[in-house]
């Protein structure tokens, strides 16, 4: 029998590795500079953690992985965590729920079934969330550390679409429908249907003609919002708080110079969203995404506290990220070459090498790196240590340690 995988996983390679610790490294870099704390989560969560009104959409429901964990003669259904989110407000609500403002990153692994396996199940994820936060300023700071770990990794064309989710909840209630249909069909819009809001619109002609400017809400500044805010204000007065935090928050990007596309019907997200929503896409991925929830932690029994946060999808980020910093790193490497009777002196020296910041290791056998810059050997004879600059093909010579280390200074 052939040994394979679970479907739907992925292993990651050396070098897929070098890119995964790259973009880590970044994404806990800016989140530190930006004041947030890392968490962890376990993998086993609660099943009911996802099943409240509120929480996910019927579709991603379907999705998760959830098995009963025995306890004696009784058990409790448990999930492999399908979100992120959810597992930081349980966090928030057990241990923190002191804390007026709490900012958390996390990088983690969610899992979601996918029935062919041609699809990954299991995927990595870098996020942070903001507790304690209900303003303007909370929500544009977010989209800016996403955006400014993108721009640390070298993405181009980086596009960030916006839309709201208090607002598609404000249309679909004018619609008539029931609460149960709202819920069906907001859910359809954060699963990624884009064609839900015309279809009713067509369906009651008279309403869509008066919301059309609005299901059409495509552009690139908060003008035109401004202009549909006075006209809504008289003839639809329950789209004005939505409208109000939607301009606020579209004014406050532009200010600090971030470009945006706005899309009202074009949106993907959690049920548990209230109120502004971004998606973040480069190279034609989604490669991340997030979104104001200020309802969750109230919803999951903890107190009435505003939230909002985002996810980058590091598996999409693997297959984009710029590999300059990988090249430049490797490099830096140093390899020890000794020759026999030296192997004293070359571990020595590779500790040496390591306290200094350098990496080093011993020459065991097999091929050099291609990238690799410097060669150290070790010899029984005077000089003690040659060392090659692979890069320009130079040959240095050095009596110690420290010579050793001045040399690869210069």
């Amino acid at each position: 029998m052939r040994v394979q995988r679970c479907k739907g996983t992925k292993d990651l390679s050396p070098e897929e590795m070098r890119k995964f610790r790259l973009i880590e490294g970044v994404f806990r870099d800016c989140s530190l500079k930006w004041g947030y704390e890392e968490v962890r989560t376990p993998t086993l969560e609660y099943l009911h953690l996802f099943t409240s009104t509120g929480t996910l959409t019927p579709g991603k429901l379907g999705k998760i992985y959830s098995f009963l964990d025995w306890d004696g003669w009784s058990g409790e259904r448990v999930v492999l965590r399908p979100d992120g989110t959810i597992p930081i407000a349980r966090l928030y609500i057990d241990a923190m729920a002191g804390r007026d403002l709490a900012k958390l990153f996390y990088v983690t692994n969610v899992f979601n079934f996918e029935e062919t396996g041609e699809e990954t199940r299991e995927k990595w994820q870098c996020g942070a969330e903001l507790i304690g936060a209900n303003s303007t300023a909370a929500d544009v700071e977010l989209v800016v550390l996403a955006l400014e770990v993108l721009k640390k990794l070298g993405l181009e064309d980086v596009e960030l679409k916006l839309s709201h989710a208090g607002l598609i909840k404000a249309l679909l209630g004018k619609f008539g429908l029931s609460h149960g249909e709202q819920d069906r069909l907001f859910d359809r819009i954060l699963d990624g249907d884009e064609a839900v809001l015309p279809e009713i619109a067509s369906e009651r002609p008279e309403l869509g003609r008066v919301l059309t400017p609005l299901l059409e809400l495509k552009g690139k500044s908060s003008g035109f919002l401004k202009n549909l805010k006075a006209l809504f204000n008289q003839n639809l007065p329950e789209l004005e708080a939505s409208l109000n935090n939607f301009v606020d928050v579209v004014d406050l990007l532009g200010e600090v110079g971030i470009s945006y596309q706005i899309d009202i019907t074009s949106e993907r997200g959690f049920e548990y969203y209230t109120g502004v929503m971004f998606q973040v896409k480069a190279g034609g991925e989604h490669i991340g995404g997030g979104g104001r929830y200020d309802a969750l932690i109230p919803l999951m029994g903890g107190r009435d506290i505003p939230a909002s946060g985002f996810a980058l999808y590091l598996d999409h980020l693997m297959n984009l990220v710029k590999t300059e910093a990988l090249v430049e790193a490797e490099t830096q490497r140093v390899l020890i070459k000794a020759e026999a009777g030296s192997l004293k002196e070359a571990f020595d020296l590779a500790g040496h090498l390591h306290k200094a910041g350098y990496s080093a290791e011993v020459y065991l056998g097999g091929q050099e790196p291609a990238s690799l810059k410097w060669l150290l050997n070790v010899q029984s004879k005077k000089p003690l240590f040659l060392l090659t600059d692979k890069v320009n093909n130079k040959k240095l010579e050095a009596k110690n340690v420290d010579e050793v280390l001045s040399l690869l200074k210069a």
